[in-house]
């Protein structure tokens, strides 16, 4: 098969695009053709290195964690899926080796869920990873119930895009911090209030709209925008990063950074959000296998609107 893979840490110019074989199918696991595969910044993290000591690597790596795409083949007692199903799935395994950015993936069924009939292999593509940071972030780990107040900061990326929208999706009031330009596309996907974090402070921001402070803060962004936001948090309320481990923060705030795991369950529930019209994914670029390298330079950058995507 056709994959983007790397044989040692480092940049974007690691990336090689080549041939590898199609993993061995193994009892419970299935074959999934890939469609299309999502871009996330911890793709670029783990290709430099930086999580090689919380998850090992096996050279060569292929990088992705995000698929939507056909199964192709099931491998004994898989029966969940039909041949010719069209799934999606968080394909983040123990050791980082076969990854998303590829012709095929082998994948154990449990990781797998039906993908949304509404929506394209590339829409699809960038729901898994952000969608469940956000659902475990927030309603797993964050406890967030309808009629609360949350603060997403980096609300337009691809983790708070579909945090505003899960919390709209729950009956949760959602103000979102992102630059000023993004604030119309914030409101579009249901934000209730929008603040700049540019020459703002953006914890005072939030207490005008609420004296009282929000119950979560859902940080996607961190530095300096989270140290101004904890003004804003009430007295008893919840902090939950994907990015801060909590060295910096007050002992006394009930404070949980979170990693994401794979749960079809809930991606199956995240199906059911979008099925019903109330979850929009916006793919802003499609990256070619070829140009893999290129994906990973923009998510680089953390100035992505939306979604990006790899079409192998």
């Amino acid at each position: 098969m056709k994959a983007a893979f790397y044989e040692e840490f480092g940049g974007p110019e690691k990336i090689k695009v080549g041939q590898l074989e199609v993993p061995e199918l193994k009892e419970g696991e299935v074959l999934v053709r890939i469609k299309a595969a999502g871009v996330n910044p911890v793709d670029y993290v783990v290709r430099e290195g930086y999580l090689k000591d919380m998850i090992p690597t096996q050279f060569p790596a292929i990088p992705g964690w995000d698929v939507a795409g056909v199964v192709e083949d099931r491998a004994f007692s898989a029966r969940r899926f039909n041949v010719g199903d069209e799934v999606y799935a968080y394909a983040r395994r123990p050791t980082v080796q076969h990854g998303t950015f590829a012709e095929y993936i082998v994948l154990p069924e449990s990781y797998l869920a039906h993908k949304p009939k509404n929506l394209s292999f590339e829409e699809a593509a960038g729901i898994p990873l952000v969608g469940l940071t956000a659902y475990q972030s927030m309603f797993d780990v964050g406890n967030l119930q309808a009629g609360q107040t949350v603060l997403i900061l980096g609300a337009s990326g691809g983790v708070g895009s579909l945090g505003i929208q899960l919390a709209k999706e729950k009956g949760v009031t959602v103000i979102g911090v992102a630059s000023q330009k993004n604030h119309a596309f914030m409101k579009e996907l249901g934000a209730d209030h929008t603040v700049t974090y540019k020459d703002t402070d953006v914890g005072a921001a939030v207490k005008e709209i609420y004296p009282d402070g929000v119950d979560l803060i859902f940080d996607c962004a961190s530095g300096e925008t989270l140290q101004q936001s904890l003004k804003a948090l009430k007295s008893g309320g919840t902090l939950v990063s994907i990015l801060n481990h909590g060295e910096d923060i007050d002992k006394s705030i009930n404070f949980h950074y979170w990693f994401v795991e794979p749960n079809s369950t809930e991606l199956e529930h995240i199906r059911e959000i979008a099925e019903a019209g109330k979850l929009k994914v916006h793919v802003s670029e499609k990256y070619s296998l070829d140009d893999a390298s290129e994906a990973l330079k923009q998510i680089a950058t953390h100035h992505t609107t939306g979604k990006i995507v790899v079409v192998p």
